[in-house]
């Protein structure tokens, strides 16, 4: 598929996401002008200073006038806000989309207030870290990554595939779902397991035995690994559980019984039962670097570029 160029890419917020789209969009060439927008100004500036952009508006309704391609950068919860902001300003068959990590809540918010003329297609890059703001892009973030597209009754199927074609030139591969489906998988795959990290966080820092210096100075992979998912924009995550909730609630009840399970598993010493469990999510992680989404090299605290390194030399 040949790669879609647009007139005119308004990004809306420009966190990681926004950044790295930013980046990416310039390095393959997808738009002949960028334009970013984003209500605070010392963050606009940073935008500025990063040449991130071609333009800079603190208006996002200035941002979108023109634009053939508009995407909300933004935590899912000012969606319905920015879309009654840029309504008025949206140029006739502009593609409307975002990257939120909640989809049927932005189809609730957005699409009563955007003009008939424009194709509305709720997007969600499957690709982040622990960093946020302008700095943290990087124009590498998609790359052999997942971006999945629900797009609402009636969508037209030029503009789906060319913001498909869009996505894939940043690198990502691309899925369409359903948006109810695509949350109760995210509830499993991404919400609960930010939720469980947030609260073992938690809880180890509100242990009266073990000190705080303690669980710093001794944390194994186990625990720093749910300190960096736990270390994720609170903003952003405060949202998702919001406005995901009910399928986040249905995972949380399944998740608790398969706990209760657990414990039974190890107060009666069946080591049978246990031995399964933690044969089947062996293979479970076996499968996830098979299908590339991650690698097999083992990070313990080492930089990220030379576990990158690592990977790329196996």
């Amino acid at each position: 598929m040949s790669k879609p160029k647009f007139r005119r890419l308004a990004l809306i917020g420009i966190g990681l996401i926004g950044s790295s789209i930013a980046l990416a969009a310039r390095r393959e060439g997808l738009a002949d002008e960028i334009v970013i927008s984003t209500r605070s100004e010392h963050t606009l500036r940073r935008a500025e200073e990063l040449n991130l952009g071609d333009r800079y508006c603190l208006d996002a309704a200035d941002a979108v006038a023109g634009a053939d391609l508009v995407i909300l950068c933004v935590p899912v919860g000012a969606s319905e806000a920015i879309a009654k902001w840029i309504a008025p300003a949206l140029a006739p068959g502009a593609i409307i989309s975002d990257v939120g990590s909640t989809k049927s809540s932005v189809v609730r918010q957005m699409q009563p207030h955007l003009p008939a003329n424009v194709h509305f297609i709720p997007g969600h890059p499957i690709a982040g870290t622990e960093e946020s703001g302008p700095d943290a892009g990087f124009p590498e973030l998609f790359r052999n990554r997942w971006c999945i597209l629900t797009p609402v009754e009636g969508t037209d199927e030029d503009a789906l595939a060319r913001l498909s074609g869009f996505w894939e030139a940043l690198g990502s591969m691309v899925e369409v779902m359903d948006h109810e489906h695509h949350d109760l998988v995210l509830a499993i795959v991404s919400h609960v397991p930010h939720i469980i990290a947030y609260n073992i966080v938690g809880t180890a820092d509100d242990l009266e035995a073990v000190t705080k210096s303690e669980v710093i100075k001794y944390s194994a992979s186990g625990f720093r690994d749910f300190t960096r998912i736990a270390a994720s924009d609170p903003t952003m995550w405060r949202d998702v559980c919001l406005h995901n909730k009910d399928a986040i609630l249905e995972m949380l009840s399944r998740f608790s019984e398969d706990l209760a399970a657990l414990q039974r598993a190890i107060r009666w010493s069946d080591g049978a039962a246990l031995f399964e469990l933690f044969s089947r999510t062996r293979d479970i992680r076996r499968s996830i670097i098979e299908a590339g989404q991650d690698t097999a090299v083992p990070n313990f605290g080492r930089d990220t570029k030379d576990a990158a390194e690592a990977s790329d030399a196996n």
